[in-house]
């Protein structure tokens, strides 16, 4: 029996001149080696083979594309163009294996990966044909990217993992509330920042009407009635003896009315004594 060797650590107890401490103790044992993944190390290799033809195969329409493509524009643009062909159809295999627990939607990455696999094989045999002026060795060129194809859906049925109805059909419920929370994720931010903006504008509306307002209009008042008189206009936080001040320069005299204005703009409990002792120091 295969044996492999590991290394274990532990606390072990250990005491220096009375004192006792925790310390790793390390010691190599040697454990039975599992055997050989024989189905995991071909799996790779199919895997690595797979990436291989399609790395093979981009190189190979890029090329031919590429000379192909040349002939009526630059090289540069030409082989970068010519990149599309093939990298059209891996996109859509690698779409597909992204949705392979979604059969309807992985349908539709499928069909466009064989027509994008269509338009390649034919541009790469319209290259060979008029190269060679021959049908074969264009037919020969353009299986390469066929075989890459074939070899990565090989490898895909590999790492793929069926599932019955059953289970197919609670995958698609739980993925679709999923989605649906996930959707409205961005939607609740846009409503949010469609709700700021308008709160936004209301308030600014709000802001421009009370200042349209500030003044309103006076003439259906009487002249003998005591509202008559101009109030003086607060320009801010006031102490009680700044709003005294203020009311007597604006030609408040009224103790009463100037108590009343202290209140308003200084501090609703604001005491007549007090207001009282204020006006007569300014006076």
């Amino acid at each position: 029996m295969k044996t492999r060797k590991i290394e274990r650590t532990r606390l072990v107890p250990h005491t220096v001149d009375g004192h006792t401490e925790m310390v790793l103790d390390r010691e190599v044992i040697e454990v039975p080696a599992p055997p050989r993944d024989w189905d995991q190390l071909v799996r790779v290799a199919v895997t690595v083979g797979a990436a291989i033809l399609v790395t093979a195969s981009l190189t190979w329409t890029t090329a031919s594309i590429g000379d192909l493509l040349s002939a009526v524009t630059i090289a540069a643009v030409a082989y970068t163009a010519a990149v599309a062909f093939d990298a059209s159809w891996i996109m859509c295999m690698a779409v597909e294996w992204l949705l392979r627990y979604d059969p309807e939607r992985a349908q539709v990455a499928r069909r466009a990966g064989r027509w994008a696999l269509a338009v390649s094989m034919g541009a790469v045999f319209a290259h060979g044909y008029l190269i060679a002026d021959t049908w074969v060795i264009g037919a020969v060129g353009a299986a390469v990217s066929a075989l890459a194809k074939g070899g990565w859906s090989m490898a895909m049925r590999v790492h793929a993992r069926p599932l019955d109805p059953r289970t197919q059909q609670w995958v698609a419920k739980r993925r679709a509330a999923v989605d649906g929370q996930l959707a409205l994720i961005p939607i609740r931010r846009e409503l949010q920042r469609g709700e700021a903006l308008v709160e936004a504008e209301q308030r600014s509306i709000g802001a421009l009407a009370d200042s349209g307002s500030a003044d309103p209009d006076q003439s259906g008042r009487s002249a003998d009635s005591p509202d008559a008189d101009p109030q003086p206009t607060a320009t801010g936080p006031m102490t009680i003896k700044d709003a005294v001040r203020t009311a007597l320069d604006s030609g408040i005299r009224e103790p009463d009315r100037v108590l009343a204005y202290v209140r308003q703009v200084a501090d609703a409990n604001a005491r007549e004594d007090t207001v009282a002792r204020y006006i007569r120091l300014a006076g």
